[in-house]
Order: structure tokens, then C-alpha cells, then sequence
């Protein structure tokens, strides 16, 4: 059976947890949810009926009964985190015994909280727009063989040579580059420590899991943390996250080959919001801007910090489509349109005089790119109580097809409210 990749193709906050959770309640009968990548520098929001559950590190698939969840080998891990999402959702009745978290992922210890707070504050202006939870320095340790492990925590001695190897390092920036206090060996283990004997049930090898699961006949859907223009690689480089979010990153992230993948999904808003710093063409300093973030509520999951909001960019759809090798994109939040007369989609970009219909080469470029805009003719009716795509305007049944067409994959599926029934689809594969 296929392993399906489900992505954000713009810079995150798309909506990723409700595809998730659509596809776990359909007609695609799923059996193991995988986060692959990131940690808790981002966030799902899932609303069933009236309830409304906030994701940063745990799986969407927690929520969906007989689904397992499981944080890949390609995560960061706050242990402090985990348990207090784990003990919130215990609280109002959601079953998580299911969870299984790999060996292999890397620990984000208290010292790198602390590195990643002071070292931005210290960039000033040149900052990158980090959430400060150490994800970045966490990354980094992993690249550098300084990192703690989850499995780290069953072998005592080897953690205690690793903390102290790390804090060698860690302690000289703190202590003589940020006039802060030195961390002591003694109490990151002790924090470590009193999280493994209720760690322990959940730790497993997850790429063997996952390997015997497909060989089994199950499916496997693994879900990127971040968004395609904040992967580390393809993204708006250097105002990105420290990991691969791209499709690519979940056979990395998972230990699943790119054999076993047969359908990648992208998540895109009907709009385009980001949240910290960087270049963003379609970004409105107005008040249409702020319009589009009181509509949609665009307030970060994990920060509450508000969002950056721009029209459609069909330039970075298309290259969403084009680096995850995109079989059908979902188009969330369409609602938020509503009451526009008129709606400009970006089709292009003009750099110095020169029309890009493909993502620039450079960041320069990029930082440059001015949109070129179409118009499509909006709706006033109310759709949030539609549940076929037949059922909505005819100028936003044209909005749908007229993206779709600009963006180098079919739309299987339309959101129109926050809520699990407030999904139209348009592809019987769902």
C-alpha cells in the first residue's frame, strides 16, 4: 500500500491538520499518521463540532480513533512540550495511548531554548524571525554530532558525555558572547531525566514500523511541519525553518523510501500569509491586508503572533507543484474571501522590467519581485453552509478553476470554514 506525503506549499499556517484530519475521516482509510520534520515551532488547529484542538507537536492524526500517530526521526523533540499537549488532550478524553516517537529524534535540551532567544535579540534588524523554542540550535547539533537523542536517555552515561561535550561549546557563547550565566551539567540531566521512565512505552523504531506497516498493506501519511518556501534548502533562504519540509524531507524524516510514495498533497490558502521576516511579493501593507487577517483570523497557532496576508501567488504555487512533484492540491479558507468584489490573483512577477513566471534564481531577485496581477470577479453570498462544490457561487466555482489552472495541479478538495464538514471534494480519491 502508498505511503502519501501531505505538505504546505506556501510559508506555512495553510491548513495542513484539517487535510490530515479529512483524509483520516473519509473515504482513504488511513492507519498511521507521521510528523517528519520541525518541532514545536508550529501549529495545527483541528475543529470538530465545537470543539477546537491546537497541534504544535503532535501528529494531526492524534485526534482521528484507530489512527496511530507518530513523530518521525526527522523531529525536534521539547520534552516539556510533548507531555503538556499529551496531559491537555488526555484532559478532554482524546485516546493517545497510540503515540510512538522515534528513537532517533533529536532532544531539544533547555540551553538551546536559551541560545535561540539571546542570539536573535542580539541580530537586531538582521534577525531571522525565529519562535526562540530551539529549534535552530537543536538543527544544528544534530549537523554538528553534538545532539541528544531520544534513545540517549536510556543510556545514562552517554547522555552525561553528551550534555557535557555540548555544554562546553554552548557554555563560552552563553558566558562570553551573551553575558549569561553558564548552564550546569547537573541540572539538564535532571530535566532530561525525569521524562525517560514516561517516554519509555512511546520509543520505538519507527522506520521499521512504518516498513513492516506499508509491507502490511496499511497507509502511511506523513506530514510536513512548516511549508515549502520555509524548507532550508528550497525556501526563501535564510528567513526559513532548519529542516526539509518539502516531500523529499519526509523519506529522510521517516526512514520510508521514495519508492514507497505514490501521492504527494499540498495544502494552499485561497490567499497567502506568513509569519516572521523575509521577502513575500503579494504581502498588503493596507487595508486590505489587515482585512484579509481579521476575515481569516490569521493569527499564529503556536505564537499567536499576527500574520503577514497577501493575495494568491500562483509563482510560488507553481513552485510548490514543481519541487514536491504535487499529484493534487487542497485550497483551504475560500471563506475568507467572501464580500470582494474583486479579487487580484499574482500570475507573475516583474524583476527591474523583466516578467518571471517562474521563481526567481536569486534572493535578490526574489526580495525584488514585484506581482503582476490578474482580477477574477468575487461573491458576496455566505459559503460556509455549502457541502458540494456545486453548491457555490458561480464567480467562486471561476475563482477555484481560474487558481487551479495557474498553480501545475488539479484542487481535489475546497475548504469553507474552519469546522471537519466544511470540506468540499472535488477528487473521489479523498
Amino acid at each position: 500500500m502508498p505511503a502519501i506525503v501531505l505538505v504546505g506549499a506556501q510559508w506555512g499556517d495553510e491548513g495542513k491538520g484539517k487535510a490530515t484530519d479529512l483524509l483520516g475521516n473519509t473515504g482513504t482509510a488511513i492507519d498511521y499518521v507521521v510528523k517528519f520534520n520541525g518541532g514545536n515551532n508550529a501549529g495545527h488547529t483541528v475543529v470538530i463540532g465545537t470543539e477546537k484542538y491546537a497541534l504544535h507537536l503532535l501528529p494531526s492524526g492524534i485526534l482521528t480513533p484507530g489512527v496511530t500517530p507518530v513523530i518521525g526521526n526527522g523531529v525536534v523533540v521539547d520534552l516539556s512540550v510533548l507531555f503538556e499537549e499529551l496531559d491537555a488532550l488526555q484532559a478532554r478524553d482524546v485516546d493517545t495511548s497510540r503515540l510512538v516517537v522515534s528513537a532517533n529524534a533529536h532532544i531539544i535540551p533547555p540551553y538551546n531554548r536559551t541560545l535561540d532567544k539571546v542570539a536573535e535579540r542580539f541580530l537586531g534588524s538582521r534577525k531571522i524571525g525565529t519562535t526562540g523554542r530551539g529549534i535552530g540550535p537543536t538543527y544544528a547539533d544534530k549537523m554538528n554530532r553534538i545532539g541528544i537523542r531520544v534513545q540517549d536517555l536510556y543510556d545514562e552515561k552517554i547522555l552525561e558525555q553528551k550534555v557535557t561535550g555540548a555544554l562546553e561549546q554552548k557554555n563560552q557563547l552563553l558566558v562570553k558572547i551573551y553575558n549569561r550565566r553558564a548552564v550546569e551539567i547537573a541540572e539538564v540531566m535532571d530535566e532530561l531525566l525525569g521524562y525517560a521512565d514516561r517516554l519509555r512505552p512511546m520509543v520505538a523504531d519507527t522506520s521499521l514500523l512504518l516498513g513492516k506497516a506499508l509491507d502490511a498493506g496499511k497507509t502511511v501519511l506523513m506530514e510536513a511541519g512548516q511549508a515549502t518556501l520555509l524548507d532550508v534548502d528550497h525556501g526563501t533562504y535564510p528567513f526559513v525553518t532548519s529542516s526539509n519540509a518539502i516531500s523529499a524531507g519526509a523519506c529522510t524524516g521517516a526512514g520510508i523510501p521514495p519508492t514507497r510514495i505514490d501521492r504527494v498533497m499540498a495544502v494552499v490558502k485561497a490567499y497567502t500569509t506568513r509569519v516572521g521576516e523575509g521577502p513575500f511579493p503579494t504581502e498588503l501593507l493596507d487595508a486590505d491586508g489587515e482585512w484579509l487577517r481579521q476575515q481569516g483570523f490569521e493569527f499564529g497557532t503556536t505564537t499567536g503572533r499576527p500574520r503577514r496576508c497577501g493575495w494568491y501567488d500562483a509563482v510560488i504555487a507553481r513552485y510548490a507543484a514543481r519541487v514536491n512533484g504535487v499529484t493534487d492540491f487542497v485550497l483551504t479558507k475560500l471563506d475568507t474571501l467572501t464580500g470582494r468584489e474583486k479579487i487580484p490573483v499574482c500570475v507573475a512577477y516583474d524583476v527591474n522590467g523583466v516578467r518571471h513566471d517562474e521563481m526567481p534564481m536569486t534572493q535578490t531577485d526574489f526580495h525584488h519581485a514585484v506581482p503582476v496581477y490578474e482580477e477574477l470577479d468575487g461573491w458576496s453570498e455566505d459559503i460556509t453552509g455549502c457541502r458540494s462544490f456545486e453548491d457555490l457561487p458561480k464567480n467562486a466555482q471561476t475563482y477555484v478553476r481560474a487558481v487551479e489552472s495557474m498553480s501545475g495541479a488539479p484542487i481535489s478538495a475546497v475548504g469553507v470554514g474552519p469546522e471537519r464538514s466544511q470540506i468540499l471534494i472535488l477528487d473521489n480519491r479523498i
